[in-house]
Order: structure tokens, then C-alpha cells, then sequence
């Protein structure tokens, strides 16, 4: 029997036949040109929240799920962690059935094994090379192959589809291998469950071992509330033992549901003993890890010259959580310290031409200055590192700071250089000429618009790191955070050394510096010595003193304790040296100064990498049959964010970044509508409380303070222009203009809302959303931009985010917010037409003017209903409403809610008002048309 069979680390791939190869394979690092370079920059965007939405462990119609289960042993901060599922097709038809898991961005692959049927298929890492033959030869053979490439924050996605007959059975193994970090004083170990359907057997198993002994271990719980009794503990002093295992029935969503409540993310956090400030030195298997993390010391004062990029792509949300945790930062800051501000934008600005002193006026005076900063123009990324560093030079050079201090930039931008110098590896030069040994650079981009890999190169190059902050509502905490990550350093110029002829392959052991929580790491086989210790010498400064630190270790003790313990990863030193060391290598490779030296690395890493089984960006995962007579072959392509040092200049000012949207908006990655089930007076509420008209056109109004819901349809004609919310205060109108359906029904035209405007009179700014184009116009340009692509554009306080035939956010100010969904019919439908639907959040800041059809419910009136009672229709029961001096008969009835599914929509439970609501609303339907699309409402 012929097989399809589909494999993919972060991609997928097709391949037909029984005779299969596939090879498993990290990032391809190609010898790109500069212009391949600039084309890959120009691709760069953020992944859309409708590719995690999708995400299922275990994928398939009619299948069984056996089990599910997931095993982490850490040994000594190295993890090794495993996926197994066993899965049935339990369906009448030959099926395509997917493992997914998510992995750390940071972790190796080491191997992936797939049973099918009774075929088992090992996985192996080989030389790329290898790879590349055998994957041409398989497309010599009419093998087809594509490509697919999914990201989330911290995550990279591994994905495998196999194709296989009714009946058939299928397990599925994956394994990878990480390095655990050490961030605010603990060990952070994360596993992405999402299972997606029941599991008879689920389980969750995490094995710590640290011979120094935990110190602390916990587990918060962030998969929901009802699974906060099933996560376990039990640990002793030197071993711990997290399980969850939830039954079928725990696993729902509610006590009848068949969906799975599993989905997020499982975190162990914990920290170890530390009994000396010369760190925990361990010898296993020939190999030495030296951990170093002191503690309980003065910390350096600092020098840090904030960069902050307020160019106009930063106006908005990230200006605003940029200067939200500038706030906090400066706070921090202690008398000891001394620092400056930049801000630029196509010009460079100076706070203050020198450093001061981290004093309370200082500070304050500091703090104004950036709550006061306005972003516009471009980028010019190239004078402000420059003066950043020479400010720095500067005040060394005429000794206005402690030798002994630390000094740092700290760069925030969210793009591209737009001004002055643009070539990226122009910049890199010029910042590694003028930055002195001694100095640091730490980059933060914010988005995805920013080149991340050149950010990570600079600041790699300049003894720093680059951290990406993502553009969603905690974007200040993520910027916090990573400040305390390097607000604290405790030693300068640290080097980790041992005795001659000791040791040999040592990997990197001497650091610029060490900041308070984290912990310096150094590996290295150990040479054969009659001497039953090893020793190692540290040697750095503090703020006021030279220290050098001796530590030793037993070359066999720690072997035999790891023999003792079922659970421990008995090859964990090993292992980290080589993960150590790669990883090292291939930062080298990246600066390497000649095409020899990067052969040289090259091959090291690939040596490296094939002995100790790790999928690198250099190597691939080759799976084949225990026989060697089938083999699966894939490949990968070079990461698309990847497009550092282009020779071509970098994108318009004009930023163009998804972010998520708001949680009103209530998109199919959110939970569904609650449903109230009916009482005396059935009431439900709208999530969040929006506002909305959709279809043709039915409006639903939410009144919170009466946890009532209420609807009411407009039967105006195509063409009609109505005043949804008019605000002459804040100088905010939105207005919809009516179209018809192709042909009537019954004798009755259908409306819907074809065009939408957003209009912001103090800057003559107005987004038109229609079912073709999204135009933003403020009076002298006009910009367009179709559905076929996610957008995020901020101008002059307005912002507006377009996600790819989905919807488009609006919001002004930060303060007022519109949300429009797009609705596809079939083009050739005979009566339907596309169209759009509006949802407004209810705690929009109006001023008190504000009216229209959705405005004038800011001010909630006095509803009651009363004398509820059967009606004609025996689903829908009667009542009368007193509002606004008025009884009306209302009807209880439901209407559609499309944000969670734009094609069938949520039933949503309200009171409707006939006559197209008159007597809820203000006057009649026909006072609420208005001229033109940016056209006030003026009511007699």
C-alpha cells in the first residue's frame, strides 16, 4: 500500500510513496546577498493570532487519542524533555493525522521517532550535506515538497502529519534538549499543552534533580481555576517531582462538554542551594559544568544612557508603555548612579549634553521629559548610538565617574534606520569602533517591524543582549522586567579558570559582567589526571573589591550519585557542553571576519552537532525505518525575520506592526459568549459590554448597570448615511453608509453597513473602512490599503490595525476605540452582498455630548421590564419596557454576535424593540441620518 506521509520542524512537507525520505533540520543559513537580505526585511510581520488559534497537539477527524503524555527530567539545569501520543484512526476513510508541539526557542532537537503501523522510524542527526543529496534525490523522484513556518513568543512549532489507512495505529515521539537560564533569581521550565480533544491517559511528569539541593519550587497554575488541586508536588531536599494527571472527565470543559479545558502554558519555577559565592562546580562523564551565581554583594553603580527611539511608528500604545516603564526605570535608579536620556526621531535629542548624578530633582526632571515627549518623523538610529557613546566616553575620559561603575546603553526602538545612515552593518561598524571595551549595549525591539537580528548582532558584538517586546498590553511590564534583568550588576570583569593541563575545550569563562539573579555558565571536558579533584579559580571585581574565588569538585562522586536516582538525565554535562558550545559557535560564525574562518566554524558545528544529536540551523534530523529501507526526508527554509545588514535601505517610516487587539473584541482565540438561561426576565450580558450593529443592520445595545441586553433593527434605504456615534467634545464621528442586497426578497431590499468612517476632527484625520479598501486621509494624504494583508498604522493619535480578511481596530487616543468585521459572501451569490459590522466597547471615553444611534446609550436610561408573558410566536415570550417616558411591547428574541464566528455568529438573548426602536431611541431612525460620512449629528 502506498503511503503519504508529512514532517516538519517549524514547516511542513509532502511526500508521496512508500520508499520516503525526510530529514528533519534547524533555521538554513544561507550565504545570502545583501538584496536576498533586504527582500527577506521587507517580509518581515508579526505571526497572526489565526496561526496559533489552529494549533492542536494531536490533529485529526475521527480519531482515537490513547494517550498523551509529556516527561521533563532536569539534571543539574539541563533538560531533556519528551512528547509521546499514541493515536488511532478510528475513522472509515484513510486520514492525514498531526502531532504539533511547541518547543523552546532556545532548545536543540534531538530526536523524533514515528511507529505507523507496526514501522518504526529512528531518528538521526546528520551533515546537512547529507541532507540537501538525499533531499534532492527525493524531488528527482516527483517527490513534492513544501514549506510552512509558524512562531509564537517564546516558541517554535514542530509539526507532523502521516497519512494513513482506517484502523491504523500511530505513535509519536519527540525529544529535545535545553539549557535552563537563570532570570531574577530563578529557573523558569515551560511546556506547551494543548492537546485539544480528551485524552483517556494524559500525564505530566517533571524530574529535578539538583545535587546542591532545591532551594524553592513552585507551579502556578495558569491552565485555569479548576485545575489548581491536580497540579503535584513532592520534592525533598535535592529532588523534585511535578505531575499532573488529570482523568477524562477533569479534562472537560464542564461536566457534560467534550472539548478539552487543557490549553496553555505548564511552568515549574524553581531556584537551588548555593553555599558559596564561588558557585557549584560538577564533574559527570568526563565533562565539568561550572555554575556561578553569587549573591549577598554591593551592587556596581551605574552609568546608563537611555536611547529611546520616539520616531512616529512609537506614537500610541508604545510610546505610552515605553514612558509607563521609563517611569518605574528611573525610579530604580540610586544616588550612586548616573545616567541620560536620548530621544530621536530623524533629529537626536539630549536631555541633559552630560550624565548627572541619579538625584531626586534629577529624576523628576527626567521623568518630565519623558512624559512630555511627542514621537514623529523618522529613524535615525546611526547619530543616536553614536552620541550615546560618546556621552559615555565623555565622562570617563574627564573622570565624572567611578572607574569600578558599569556602563550601559540601554537602545528601545521598534524599526528600521529611515534617516541618515540606513545600511544596518554600516551602524554595527560604526557602533564597535567608538564603544570601549567596557562599555555595553543592551537593544530592545519593540514589535516586529524592528530588525531583530541586527539588534541581537550589535548588541552581541558590544557585550550586551537584545530582547524582542512584544506590542501587546503589558508591553511596560516586559520592558520592567527586562531593566531588573540588568539594573543590578554585581562584578565586573569576571574570568572562571583551572589548573594547566586540567581541562581542554573549554567554552566561554570570561565575562564582562554579572548582574544579581542571573548565572554565568562555563563547560569543558575534563583531561584524564590521577588527581581526584578539579579545581577552578574565579577572579572579578566588585564595587570596591578584587576578588578571586577557588571551588573544587570530586571528578567521580557526582556520577555515582546520578546512577542512584531513576529519573536524573545521566548524561546531562555532556550534553550542556556541547549545547554550550554550539551555541557559542554560531555566534562566532555570525562575526566570523573571513569565508575561511566561517567554513572552519562551520564544520566544527556540524561535527559537534551530528556526535551529541542536536538539530542546528547547520545540521538535519534524518528518520528513517529500523531497517534503513524507508526514510522520511524534509528540509527548512531561512528564517524570514532574518535580514540583517541589507545594502538596500530599510522600509518608509511608516511602521507597519500587528499587535493583538483588545480582549473586547472577543476573537475566535477568546472563550465564547456567556449565555444566561432564562428566568423571571431572561437577561444576558455581552462580554466586556460592546455595543454593535451587524448584518442588516441589527443594533445591539448592552446596558451593564442593568445587565440587560437590548436590540432593535433600522429599515433605512441604501445610500442613507447614519450617525452612529457623534461626539463633538472629543471631536470623534463614526457613521455608516447603508447598501443594498442585489435584488429584493419578499418584496423587501436588505440593508447592510457597506462603508464605515472614523473621524477625528482636531487632526482632520478619517479612516473609510469599505468591503474592498481601508483609506486613511488627514486632509493631505490619502493611504490605502486593501484586506489581503494585517497593517498596523499610527497617525496623529489615531491607530489603526488591519488583520488580514478579518477586521479592522481603530483607536483614538488611546481612549476610544472601533472595532469593524468584514463579512465574505460568495461573489457570485444571486442576493448577498459583503458587508460590514461595527463593535463599540462600552467604556469608551465620550465627552458629554456624545449621541448617535450607539453614542447616546453612554448614558444608560432607565429601563425596566415587566409583565413577561407567553407570545404569538410560543419561543419568543412578550413584555413591555418603561423607557424614556415610553411603554413599548418588546419581544424576547436573540440576535448574532459575529466576532467569535464570522460565519454562523453567537446567539446573543435580548429584548427587541419594533418600529426600528422607536421609543428606546432618541426620536425617530430617519433624525439620525446625517450628510456625509465625516458629518456630525445635529439633532432639533
Amino acid at each position: 500500500m502506498r503511503r503519504l506521509l508529512l514532517l516538519s520542524l517549524g514547516l511542513q512537507v509532502l511526500l508521496l510513496g512508500r520508499c520516503l525520505e525526510f530529514v528533519i533540520d534547524g533555521e538554513r543559513e544561507d550565504e545570502a546577498s545583501d538584496f536576498r537580505d533586504h527582500r527577506e526585511r521587507q517580509k518581515r510581520a508579526t505571526v497572526t493570532s489565526e496561526e496559533e488559534e489552529d494549533f492542536m497537539a494531536v490533529r485529526g477527524d475521527n480519531i482515537t487519542v490513547k494517550s498523551y503524555k509529556v516527561e521533563s527530567r532536569i539534571t543539574s539545569r539541563f533538560a531533556h524533555t519528551t512528547y509521546k501520543s499514541s493515536v488511532v484512526n478510528s475513522g472509515s476513510k484513510p486520514q492525514s493525522i498531526g502531532f504539533n508541539v511547541h518547543i523552546p526557542k532556545r532548545a536543540f532537537i534531538s530526536n523524533f521517532t514515528m511507529n505507523v503501523n507496526g514501522i518504526t522510524f529512528v531518528g538521526s542527526v546528520k551533515d546537512k550535506v547529507v541532507a540537501r543529496n538525499l533531499y534532492t534525490k527525493a524531488k528527482s523522484r516527483n517527490k513534492a515538497a513544501g514549506i510552512v513556518r509558524t512562531n509564537s513568543q517564546d516558541m517554535e512549532t514542530f509539526k507532523t502529519e502521516v497519512h494513513v489507512p482506517p484502523g491504523s495505529n500511530i505513535e509519536f515521539e519527540l525529544h529535545y534538549q535545553e539549557m535552563m537560564q537563570r532570570k531574577l533569581g530563578f529557573y523558569e521550565h515551560t511546556l506547551y499543552l494543548q492537546p485539544g480533544r480528551l485524552v483517556p491517559t494524559f500525564q505530566v511528569d517533571v524530574h529535578v534533580y539538583e545535587p546542591k539541593g532545591i532551594s524553592s519550587i513552585r507551579t502556578p497554575n495558569t491552565l485555569g481555576a479548576q485545575f489548581s488541586d491536580l497540579i503535584k508536588v513532592n520534592s525533598s531536599a535535592d529532588k523534585a517531582h511535578v505531575v499532573f494527571k488529570p482523568s477524562l472527565q477533569m479534562q472537560r470543559k464542564c461536566e457534560t462538554c467534550t472539548d478539552s479545558a487543557i490549553d496553555g502554558i505548564f511552568t515549574v519555577i524553581y531556584d537551588v542551594n548555593r553555599d558559596s559565592n564561588a558557585g557549584e562546580l560538577q564533574v559527570s562523564d568526563g565533562h565539568f559544568v561550572h555554575f556561578f551565581a553569587p549573591s549577598k554583594l554591593s551592587p556596581l553603580p551605574k552609568n546608563i544612557v537611555f536611547v529611546i527611539d520616539v520616531s512616529g511608528s512609537m506614537w500610541g500604545v508604545k510610546m505610552k508603555q515605553t514612558v509607563q516603564a521609563m517611569q518605574a526605570i528611573l525610579d530604580d535608579l540610586t544616588m550612586d548612579d548616573h545616567f541620560a536620556v536620548i530621544d530621536f526621531n530623524h533629529n537626536v535629542r539630549c536631555w541633559r549634553e552630560d550624565l548627572v548624578a541619579a538625584s531626586p530633582i534629577q529624576i523628576g526632571d527626567a521623568k518630565n521629559y519623558i512624559q512630555n515627549i511627542r514621537p514623529s518623523g523618522g529613524t535615525n538610529i546611526n547619530e543616536a548610538l553614536l552620541r550615546a557613546v560618546q556621552m559615555l566616553v565623555r565622562a570617563s575620559n574627564q573622570h565624572l565617574i567611578d572607574p569600578r561603575s558599569v556602563s550601559m546603553v540601554i537602545f528601545v526602538s521598534d524599526g528600521d534606520p529611515t534617516v541618515g545612515e540606513i545600511k544596518l552593518s554600516t551602524i554595527q561598524r560604526n557602533v564597535k569602533r567608538v564603544m570601549r571595551e567596557d562599555f555595553s549595549l543592551f537593544s530592545l525591539g519593540m514589535g516586529f517591524d524592528v530588525d531583530y537580528d541586527f539588534l541581537e548582532r550589535i548588541s552581541m558584538e558590544n557585550r550586551g543582549v537584545a530582547q524582542r517586546i512584544y506590542g501587546n498590553h503589558d508591553a511596560a511590564e516586559q520592558l520592567r522586567t527586562f531593566y531588573r534583568q540588568v539594573s543590578s550588576p554585581l562584578l565586573r570583569q569576571i574570568t572562571i579558570q583551572f589548573p594547566e593541563d586540567s581541562v581542554t575545550d573549554v567554552t566561554q569563562n570570561r565575562f564582562d559582567k554579572f548582574f544579581d539573579g542571573s548565572e554565568l555558565v562555563v563547560s569543558g571536558k575534563v583531561l584524564p589526571s590521577e588527581s581526584t579533584k578539579l579545581t577552578s579559580i574565579i577572579s572579578a571585581y566588585a564595587a570596591s573589591l578584587d576578588i578571586n574565588l577557588v571551588t573544587e569538585a570530586d571528578v567521580s562522586e557526582l556520577d555515582m550519585q546520578l546512577a542512584k536516582h531513576q529519573h536524573s538525565f545521566t548524561g546531562f554535562a555532556k550534553q550542556m557542553w556541547a549545547y554550550l558550545t554550539i551555541k557559542q559557535l554560531i555566534s562566532e560564525r555570525s562575526f566570523a571576519p573571513t569565508a575561511a574562518k566561517k567554513r572552519k566554524i562551520t564544520q566544527r558545528v556540524m561535527a559537534l552537532a551530528v556526535e551529541h544529536q542536536f538539530v542546528t540551523p547547520l545540521t538535519a534530523l534524518l528518520v528513517e525505518s529500523e531497517d534503513a529501507t524507508e526514510r522520511l526526508l524534509a528540509d527548512s527554509p531561512k528564517d524570514p525575520k532574518k535580514g540583517c545588514c541589507s545594502t538596500l535601505s530599510g522600509p518608509t517610516p511608516v511602521q507597519f506592526v500587528y499587535q493583538p487587539p483588545p480582549s473586547w473584541l472577543q476573537l475566535s482565540t477568546q472563550a465564547p459568549l456567556h449565555e444566561v438561561k432564562e428566568s423571571t426576565v431572561e437577561e444576558i450580558t455581552l462580554t466586556q459590554g460592546v455595543n454593535l450593529v451587524d448584518n442588516d443592520p441589527h443594533f445591539i445595545i448592552h446596558l451593564p448597570g442593568r445587565s440587560m441586553t437590548v436590540c432593535f433593527n433600522v429599515d433605512s434605504k441604501p445610500g442613507d448615511v447614519l450617525s452612529l456615534v457623534s461626539d463633538e467634545g472629543t471631536g470623534v464621528a463614526v457613521n455608516g453608509q447603508l447598501i443594498g442586497s442585489k435584488k429584493a426578497l419578499k418584496n423587501k431590499l436588505r440593508t447592510y453597513f457597506g462603508v464605515i468612517s472614523v473621524y477625528y476632527q482636531p487632526q482632520g484625520a478619517s479612516v473609510t473602512v469599505g468591503t474592498d479598501l481601508i483609506t486613511l486621509t488627514d486632509g493631505r494624504n490619502n493611504n490605502s490599503f486593501t484586506w489581503g494583508a494585517t497593517v498596523d498604522v499610527t497617525q496623529d493619535g489615531v491607530r489603526v490595525s488591519i488583520v488580514k480578511d478579518s477586521h479592522v481596530n481603530v483607536t483614538i487616543n488611546n481612549n476610544i476605540q472601533v472595532m469593524v468585521l468584514l463579512h465574505r459572501v460568495w461573489k457570485k451569490h444571486p442576493v448577498n452582498v459583503d458587508f460590514l459590522g461595527i463593535y463599540i466597547p462600552n467604556n469608551n471615553q465620550y465627552s458629554p455630548l456624545v449621541h448617535g444611534l450607539i453614542g447616546q446609550f453612554s448614558r444608560e436610561p432607565e429601563v425596566r421590564v415587566y409583565d413577561v408573558h407567553e407570545g404569538l410566536d410560543p419561543l419568543k415570550k412578550e413584555a413591555t419596557m418603561e423607557v424614556k417616558g415610553s411603554r413599548l411591547l418588546v419581544t424576547r428574541g436573540w440576535q448574532k454576535d459575529y466576532r467569535r464566528d464570522t460565519k454562523l455568529g453567537t446567539n446573543v438573548y435580548c429584548w427587541f424593540v419594533h418600529n426600528s426602536g422607536k421609543g428606546f431611541i432618541d426620536g425617530r431612525y430617519t433624525d439620525y441620518i446625517v450628510p456625509g460620512l465625516n458629518s456630525f449629528l445635529h439633532m432639533n
